[in-house]
């Protein structure tokens, strides 16, 4: 196993968390995880400063409940433990919203059930892979920038193709050929980022 490397599943990654000190197994939790716990306290109604707030307070209690062995991965997938840790946070600050309203019932009803936050966490998931292998195509691909922009806009963004083909200097045709080679690339790039989240 290659503690740290971006191959790791979840289960390979979990494993290396119990090595003492391996901050390599902790970054790439934290790069893994960090972001979509943001972007799902932000689909719960927090602002972006306050979602990053109660997520670094999640990432910390999870971090402290993994030493204690208090996680069991029989009772749940990674997601779920994250997701009711967040959950859990989300309430507390709802709470003391509430009472400066005095309304703290209110606030409560703005925490998501289990199905809808899982729901939620899904989707933030897809949209984290999707953006890691976008950013992959541009990182690692002999893709020109103005030939991805102009399938972003084309694909992502449904823009006209002969307005996009002015703007970035591609022929209609270039567009196209380079799309098929393009789609079948970000494939691959998303199904090894799916790996990633295999067993979580």
């Amino acid at each position: 196993m290659q503690t740290g490397s971006q191959t790791n599943t979840t289960t390979e990654l979990l494993d290396g968390l119990h090595q003492s000190g391996n901050r390599a197994a902790w970054s790439e939790f934290d790069r893994r995880y960090r972001p979509i716990l943001i972007a799902f306290l932000t689909r719960m109604g927090l602002d972006h400063a306050d979602a990053a707030d109660v997520a670094q307070e999640t990432l910390a209690c999870f971090v402290r409940d993994y030493r204690l062995n208090r996680y069991d991965r029989s009772r749940g997938r990674l997601r779920t433990w994250l997701i009711s840790i967040a959950r859990c946070r989300l309430a507390d600050l709802r709470r003391e919203e509430g009472r400066r309203r005095e309304s703290p019932a209110a606030a409560l009803d703005a925490v998501a059930d289990d199905r809808e936050a899982d729901a939620i966490w899904e989707a933030e998931q897809r949209r984290f892979i999707f953006e890691q292998a976008v950013a992959d195509l541009r990182s690692t691909t002999r893709f020109s920038e103005r030939t991805i922009e102009a399938f972003e806009r084309v694909v992502l963004r449904r823009e006209p193709v002969d307005q996009v083909s002015t703007d970035v200097g591609l022929s209609p045709q270039e567009i196209y050929n380079a799309k098929n080679r393009i789609v079948e690339r970000l494939r691959e790039l998303v199904q090894r980022y799916e790996e990633r989240f295999v067993g979580g």
